[in-house]
């Protein structure tokens, strides 16, 4: 598989941290992996409410090359340009969101913030109010991936601005 500038191999230039290592070149079997995990996590959810879940992340972990991707993606599906920027203080501006959304973007922060203690019982239940077990077990299973891949891209310094969409998916 090779890897364009525009996914998670390493573009030439980057004015601001350059690019580490290309990680998805110098190991391929567990970029494939990742790409094969990600897309069976997505199986079920709806589109943008995953944009929104892999949006939310990206901005916890400060992953930069994920959130030009997935805000990129999420415009081209049709969601608007004025959530994506609240997404960011969605707990003061939950107007915008329903609350099957809240109750995923409460999920993706206590799965992605783990440091401040276990995934609480209050958000979990709201979140098993609003999927059915199925459709939970996938939501967290692409929580989890997208929290991988974001762990990729800050640690080796993936660098944002160079993806269009439907480059790639993850």
């Amino acid at each position: 598989m090779t890897t364009h500038t525009h996914t998670h191999g390493t573009p030439a230039y980057a004015p601001e941290h350059p690019a580490r290592l290309p990680w998805a070149e110098l190991a391929p079997e567990v970029f494939k992996a990742m790409v094969r995990l990600d897309a069976a996590s997505r199986k079920g959810l709806d589109p943008l409410l995953l944009e929104l879940v892999k949006i939310r992340a990206s901005q916890l972990n400060k992953c930069a090359f994920c959130l030009d991707m997935h805000s990129k993606d999420a415009l081209a599906a049709g969601e608007s340009a004025e959530r994506i920027v609240q997404l960011s203080a969605w707990d003061e501006s939950r107007h915008f969101y329903t609350e099957k959304e809240i109750a995923a973007i409460e999920l993706t922060e206590a799965i992605t913030v783990l440091t401040d203690g276990f995934v609480p019982d209050e958000v979990y239940a709201r979140a098993a109010a609003h999927f059915e077990k199925a459709e939970l077990a996938q939501l967290i299973a692409a929580i989890t991936v997208i929290n991988a891949w974001n762990r990729f891209g800050v640690t080796t310094r993936q660098v944002p601005g160079h993806y269009t969409p439907g480059d790639f998916k993850h």
